[in-house]
């Protein structure tokens, strides 16, 4: 981004974002992101509805979390073997962010091309530990307020807590 450019993003409020590197369906995972050294996002349930569960990966260290949305441990992530919402987790974010930057980000190398997020799962350590400590309350929180920005009305004034959305982005 050169100077003007930037300074055109100061003047909108807005900044600029990678877009997804593929259209991504936010049914199953509505929300991931790669923040607070954690690949983490919500995966909902298959089973109830009305349940969604909060899944990460630390980056360097490769501990599993994953809490259901009233903070109960997921039953498929036990023994070190990551549960199928972490999986879910990985394969979204390689639609959202490319597999060389989510490889990156956990610190994970690989020779051969990554393109779904099982192979993900598989370049973790086989004996993989579970986080003491879960990010379930923010992340979750932070997927609210997410949603809720989807329900204001369209404007072309700038909201000064959205100087981080970007301008133009449609929810799919």
């Amino acid at each position: 981004m050169d100077a003007d450019d930037a300074a055109a993003a100061q003047r909108r409020s807005t900044v600029r974002v990678v877009p997804a590197t593929q259209p991504r369906k936010l049914t199953k995972v509505p929300f991931v992101e790669m923040a607070d050294g954690r690949l983490q996002g919500v995966v909902s349930s298959g089973s109830d509805i009305e349940r969604v569960y909060v899944s990460s990966i630390a980056a360097g260290t490769h501990e599993l979390s994953c809490r259901t949305n009233n903070n109960r441990p997921c039953g498929g992530l036990s023994g070190g073997v990551p549960c199928n919402h972490i999986t879910l987790l990985a394969e979204e974010a390689i639609v959202q962010y490319g597999a060389e930057q989510v490889l990156r980000f956990l610190r994970l190398e690989s020779d051969d091309e990554v393109t779904i997020g099982h192979q993900i799962i598989w370049l973790l350590d086989r004996n993989v530990q579970i986080a003491a400590e879960s990010p379930a309350a923010a992340v979750f929180s932070r997927f609210l307020r997410h949603l809720s920005y989807l329900e204001l009305p369209g404007s072309t004034e700038p909201l000064p807590e959205l100087h981080w959305f970007p301008a133009g982005a449609v929810a799919r």
